[in-house]
């Protein structure tokens, strides 16, 4: 049976380009954009490692902790590094996991046999402070990843635990938000003061403030 989300993200100790870590001591107090990607010296894989680095700030300031992995070596990532400085005019800061035996990737359920049996496909685990998975997503080997909805959905998972509300679809940073049911109409009045735009019953919209 896969990783859900709600369960706590398997530990594990591994070698990356930033020394041994154990997962969970090394992301503890911080979310964590967990992100596997099928080799090192690849074009897809060129671009979105650059993309992740060019982002640095913006996961910074979130509390997000990237963190990638495939299954090479240390050696081969930091040879890659390299290339991906230079090609994507950034610099990679956060660790890779070099997961050559793929003990991490079987873990993580990251290899999907009917596209590779030695290389991950572009998993993608959303994980809070607490280590509890909160989103997952899966791209195949040939299609790279979608930042800007990796952050939003960051956004949406961090408003929505703060506020205590839920999101609507195409949801930004700024949007109405939506009360979710279980809240009563005499608790949502207590609850935001700044008042609510009622469709539905279940259906009602407000504005909170970071």
């Amino acid at each position: 049976m896969g990783l859900r989300i709600g369960d706590i993200a398997p530990n594990f100790d591994i070698e990356t380009t930033a020394g041994k870590i154990n997962f969970h001591d090394w992301a503890k107090g911080s979310w964590v954009f967990f992100f596997s990607h099928p080799a090192d010296y690849t074009p897809v894989c060129t671009t979105e490692m650059g993309r992740t680095a060019q982002l640095a700030e913006e996961f910074a300031k979130r509390g997000v902790k990237p963190l990638g992995l495939s299954t090479d070596t240390v050696e081969e990532h930091n040879g890659w590094i390299n290339d991906v400085n230079e090609t994507q005019n950034t610099q990679v800061k956060f660790p890779i996991v070099a997961d050559a035996d793929k003990k991490v990737a079987e873990l993580y359920e990251m290899i999907h046999p009917g596209e590779s049996e030695t290389a991950a496909v572009r998993s993608v685990f959303i994980i809070d402070p607490n280590h509890k998975i909160r989103l997952t997503m899966t791209y195949p080997m040939s299609v790279g990843r979608n930042f800007t909805e990796i952050l939003r959905v960051i956004d949406a998972l961090q408003t929505g635990d703060k506020h205590g509300v839920a999101l609507p679809a195409d949801w930004e940073l700024g949007g109405d938000v939506i009360i979710p049911p279980s809240v009563s109409m005499e608790d949502a009045e207590k609850k935001f003061p700044q008042g609510f735009k009622t469709v539905k019953p279940y259906l009602r919209f407000t504005q909170v403030k970071d």
